[in-house]
C-alpha cells in the first residue's frame, strides 16, 4: 500500500506528464467527423418579458489574434479579464480536448476512495476510453493551479483565500476548464451517453465552444423560494474549449468577489453566499451576461435581450453564439420536476446522483419533490 507521502509525489508526478507529454489539446472523438458569441438572468424580483425565440446572434466570438508579447510587468498591469484572455487565447475553431476533470479527497486508486462513487467515477472512462480522465485530490489540485495561474496573481490569491472546500471546488472546475478545457462532471455524476453523442449534427463542431446543461426550470409561482434563479444552469457538468469568454468572466467575477471581501474582512458567508458567490446562480449570470454582451456579440441585428425566458420549457437543445444549452433532460433526468424526463431518455447525456457529502447539510439542495417525499415518510 502506498504511504500517504508517496501517493502525493505520485500524483504530482502524473499531473506533469499530463501537462507535459500530452498535447495541450489531445485530438477528441468528436472530431472523428463533423458531427457536432446589465441582463435580466431571472433573478428573484426579475421583471418580466416576452417570451419567444433567442434573438439572433449571428456572429460568433472573434477568434484570438497573433498576441503581441508583453512583459510581465505589462500583464500584470491588465484587468484580470484582460490577463486571462492574454494567458489562456480562445479559439472556437479548435478542438474539443479529450479531458475529463474530477475531484474529489482521494484517487480511484487509494483503498480511502468511497465505494458509493466506484460506479460513477468508472461510467466516465467506461464512455470515453480514449479521454483523459482525471480524479484530482484538493492537494493537488492547489498545486496545480499554482502551476497553471502563476502568471495572474490575482487569481491565486482569491483561491487561497476562499474559506470552505465547497467555493474551492466550485472555483476550480471553471479554472481547469478555462486553462485547459475539456469536460468538468462532478464525483457524483454518472455517465450515460459518451460526448460525441451530446452535440446534435444540426451544429458544427468548429463552432461551438461551450456545452451546458438546465439545472432546474421551476415553472410555480414560489420558485425564489427554491432557487435563485428562474431559469438556473447546471455547474456539475461542464464542456468547454480551452479560454472560453464565459470562463474567462466567471473566473474574473469570482476573483474580484473575493478579494473584495477579503478586504473588507467578509470572507466567511452563509449557503446563499455560496450559491451567488461560485455557485450556481454565479455561473448562470456569468452565461446570460455572455449572451446579452457586446463585447463579445455584432448586437446591431439583435432584436432583444436574452433572458431566461427564452430557455424556458425547451425540450430539444439550442445555440446561442458559440454556446450549445441542453435541455433540463440532458444533465438532470429524473428529477421528477422542471419537464425532466427520465434517465432513459435519448436526450438523458449525464445523471446528477446528488450525493452532495463534501458538502454540509445546510449547503445540500433539496427539491420540492424530495421535501415532499421526505414529509411522506418516504
Amino acid at each position: 500500500m502506498l504511504s500517504f507521502r508517496r501517493a502525493i509525489v505520485l500524483s504530482v508526478f502524473l499531473l506533469f506528464c499530463i501537462f507535459y507529454l500530452y498535447p495541450r489539446s489531445p485530438r477528441s472523438p468528436h472530431e472523428a467527423e463533423p458531427t457536432p458569441g446589465h441582463h435580466n438572468s431571472g433573478h428573484k424580483g426579475a421583471g418580466q418579458e416576452p417570451k419567444g425565440r433567442i434573438p439572433s446572434r449571428p456572429h460568433i466570438p472573434k477568434e484570438a489574434k497573433q498576441q503581441q508579447q508583453l512583459s510581465l510587468a505589462e500583464i500584470r498591469n491588465l484587468p484580470v479579464t484582460e490577463q486571462l484572455a492574454y494567458q489562456f487565447p480562445y479559439q472556437v475553431s479548435s478542438k474539443f480536448p479529450a479531458y475529463i476533470w474530477q475531484t474529489w479527497k482521494f484517487t480511484p486508486a487509494s483503498p480511502d476512495f468511497e465505494e458509493r462513487f466506484r460506479i460513477t467515477e468508472a461510467s466516465w472512462t467506461e464512455k470515453h476510453p480514449t479521454f483523459v480522465h482525471e480524479v484530482i485530490t484538493d492537494l493537488v489540485a492547489k498545486y496545480l493551479i499554482e502551476h497553471l495561474y502563476s502568471a495572474v496573481p490575482d487569481v491565486l490569491e482569491a483561491y487561497r483565500a476562499l474559506p470552505l472546500p465547497i467555493l474551492k471546488a466550485d472555483f476550480f472546475r471553471y479554472l481547469i476548464l478555462l486553462a485547459r478545457g475539456g469536460i468538468y462532471s462532478d464525483i457524483d455524476t454518472l455517465a450515460l451517453q459518451p460526448a460525441p453523442d451530446w452535440i446534435s449534427s444540426n451544429f458544427k463542431l468548429n463552432q461551438i465552444g461551450l456545452v451546458i446543461g438546465i439545472e432546474a426550470d421551476p415553472d410555480r409561482p414560489d420558485w425564489a423560494d427554491w432557487y435563485s434563479r428562474r431559469v438556473q444552469f447546471c455547474q456539475w457538468t461542464i464542456q468547454s474549449k480551452p479560454g472560453h469568454p464565459v470562463l474567462r468572466e466567471i473566473v474574473a467575477n469570482i476573483t474580484m468577489e473575493t478579494l473584495r471581501r477579503k478586504k473588507a474582512g467578509k470572507l466567511q458567508g452563509d449557503h446563499n453566499s455560496v450559491i451567488e458567490w461560485t455557485g450556481p446562480a454565479a455561473w448562470t449570470d456569468a452565461i446570460f451576461g455572455y449572451f446579452n454582451n457586446p463585447k463579445y456579440f455584432d448586437m446591431s441585428s439583435s432584436k432583444g435581450e436574452i433572458s431566461w425566458r427564452n430557455f424556458t420549457g425547451m425540450e430539444e437543445p439550442k445555440k446561442v453564439g458559440d454556446v450549445v444549452v441542453l435541455p433540463i433532460t440532458s444533465f438532470s433526468p429524473g428529477i421528477g420536476h422542471s419537464g425532466a424526463k427520465d434517465e432513459d431518455h435519448p436526450m438523458a447525456f449525464v445523471k446528477h446522483e446528488f450525493e452532495g457529502s463534501w458538502k454540509p447539510e445546510s449547503e445540500r439542495v433539496v427539491t420540492p419533490v424530495e421535501e415532499a417525499q421526505e414529509q411522506a415518510g418516504q
